[in-house]
């Protein structure tokens, strides 16, 4: 179907743009086709629509098309996404009949049990992921097909936030170490894991860290620095100056090690301060819902962590600010009742 709008270009040839796919976040896709006639551009949207059409009804297993979905969206998405995608189509549609079934044969019944197979091995989450990628594969080689299928609920994340002191006790334990540095950067910031293990002396100016880039896994399963994943990403951020003297005199990266390296060594550092486990991106949940509870805007916080939009942050962090929140709570009104002498 073509897309209503201008057809005619400042150029003088002609314009046509015809649907293409609906990717996992919903969001529809269109094919652009320029020619110095509208009728010949025409002919090339249709042209190409035949091939659409021939390729979507090719015979082919729905591993097969999930291995095409997965290569044309390489320049486009992460590395990290991309890898998130293979081990999907490795651990969840490889090993099931779904995987051998050809895309004309696909059925909504076919799915369905195979939602309910890897339900009974995976959580919710996974399964929405794995759901989600057969579901932009199939609005891309075989559009025709509708699915109407039931996912399982969604779970109620069981998070923990790090308190004030469960941060002082943790900077106490790697004083003078790398790591203390990549909690500052994380807890204060806050910054990603990317972002710490990407900074360099070039970025810090006076106060002001110039966030530019992230350290990535690439597809050869060696860390790359690249541009940040969003334009959100990048952000200056301000710290305090205790965290500026701990960096200053730094060359080159401020800190040497990868993000595995400084998830192993906070997982480490965790267990020895015999604290309730929590990961090092908690760090971010921290900063956020302290941010929060003192009264900073949702928009500046939006900014000062990099957070694509307010939904994010609300979605991901909401749990989080609700149990600070808590916390706040139980403090205001222990201050009241002192005040009002009617103690219990």
């Amino acid at each position: 179907m073509a897309k209503k709008g201008k057809n005619k270009l400042p150029s003088g040839n002609s314009r046509i743009q015809v649907y293409d796919y609906t990717d996992v976040d919903g969001k529809k896709h269109y094919k652009s086709f320029t020619a110095p006639t509208k009728k010949e551009a025409k002919f090339l949207a249709a042209q190409w629509l035949a091939g659409k059409a021939a390729m979507a009804e090719e015979d082919i297993t729905l591993y097969k098309a999930v291995t095409r979905y997965i290569d044309a969206k390489r320049g486009v998405l992460s590395p990290s996404t991309i890898r998130g995608y293979e081990a999907v189509q490795r651990n969840y549609i490889k090993p099931y009949a779904l995987g051998r079934t050809k895309l004309p044969d696909m059925t909504n019944t076919k799915l369905q049990v195979w939602i309910s197979d890897i339900s009974a091995k995976v959580g919710p989450k996974s399964v929405r992921n794995a759901h989600g990628l057969v579901s932009g594969t199939l609005e891309m080689f075989h559009p025709d097909f509708h699915i109407k299928t039931t996912l399982p609920a969604k779970e109620r994340p069981d998070l923990y936030t790090p308190s004030d002191q469960d941060i002082k006790t943790l900077l106490q334990h790697v004083e003078g170490k790398e790591l203390e540095i990549a909690i500052f950067l994380a807890a204060f910031g806050p910054l990603r894991r990317g972002e710490i293990c990407a900074l360099e002396s070039g970025d810090i100016h006076g106060n002001m860290v110039d966030v530019n880039k992230s350290m990535v896994m690439g597809p050869d399963k060696m860390w790359h620095i690249k541009p940040p994943k969003t334009f959100g990403s990048y952000r200056q951020v301000e710290f305090p100056d205790f965290v500026i003297e701990r960096i200053k005199g730094i060359e080159g990266r401020i800190v040497k090690a990868t993000p595995d390296q400084i998830t192993h060594r906070f997982e480490r550092a965790v267990k020895s301060t015999g604290l309730p486990k929590f990961r090092f991106h908690d760090l971010r949940h921290y900063a956020a819902s302290i941010m929060h509870a003192i009264g900073v805007p949702d928009q500046y916080i939006l900014q000062r962590g990099g957070w694509a939009t307010d939904n994010v942050m609300k979605t991901v962090y909401r749990d989080v600010i609700d149990l600070e929140a808590v916390r706040q709570t139980k403090k205001i009104n222990k201050h009241f009742t002192k005040v009002s002498g009617l103690r219990k």
